[in-house]
């Protein structure tokens, strides 16, 4: 029986196309989606969920790996559709997701406006109002790590701090498989730090990294690199 399905998410940006690779764990009780993508992604993760044969309203559950709007942005979307669906996410990441701290990645992006060189102050400025636009969503269930759950046929949630304070990845025991979310990227044929210049704290990324790649497993499933076994 199928315990998840990696969605590809096409989208163009900047005159090229990118990638995103969301997770969908099946089994047990609950439909789980893991990120959901830019504001205004609902509608390409509908169409890919159906295309492999899911209904979107079939979806209990929406686990957020961080506060990122790659990863959240779409969230409101999806609970304003289908107000069954619940939203997880690590107790460290909770008041950001949910507006009541201001979310550190525009945090990191006001301070760092004022040494952008000339040729890339518009940009910066961009940047910050894309993620002031980013819509707040309640947290129903707040995780922790080494919480474990049914979803994928079994899942355990681990703690890999670094890019954002209490971002977590999602370990498949019997699948051998972690989905990592931004903690790791392939890069060379090798998984490395994800975008290393946003890492809020980049030794604790380090660390975080060190533990995944200590981790037995067949398979990693990195949010924008896609599978990466070994």
């Amino acid at each position: 029986m199928e315990t998840y399905k990696v969605l590809d998410i096409q989208f163009e940006h900047q005159g090229s196309l990118e990638h995103i690779y969301p997770v969908l764990l099946l089994g047990g009780s609950d439909t789980v989606l893991v990120d959901c993508g830019y504001p205004g992604f609902m509608n390409l993760i509908e169409a890919e969920l159906q295309k492999q044969g899911v209904s979107p309203s079939d979806l209990t559950k929406i686990v957020l790996t961080h506060q990122d709007d790659d990863h959240m942005g779409a969230a409101k979307e999806f609970i304003s559709k289908y107000p069954h669906i619940q939203i997880a996410a690590s107790s460290m990441e909770t008041p950001y997701i949910e507006g009541r701290e201001k979310n550190l990645r525009l945090k990191q992006a006001e301070e760092l406006q004022a040494a952008l060189p000339e040729d890339m102050q518009e940009f910066g400025k961009q940047f910050c109002n894309r993620l002031r636009q980013v819509q707040p969503v309640p947290v129903d269930l707040e995780l922790h790590d080494g919480d474990c759950f049914d979803w994928g046929g079994g899942c355990k949630i681990i703690s890999t701090p670094g890019h954002t304070p209490g971002h977590i990845s999602l370990l498949l025991p019997k699948e051998g498989t972690l989905i990592t979310g931004d903690a790791a990227v392939v890069e060379d044929n090798e998984l490395v730090l994800a975008n290393p210049q946003f890492c809020l704290d980049i030794e604790e990324a380090g660390r975080s990294l060190a533990n995944i790649k200590g981790l037995v497993c067949r398979q990693f499933i990195c949010y924008h690199s896609g599978i990466f076994r070994i």
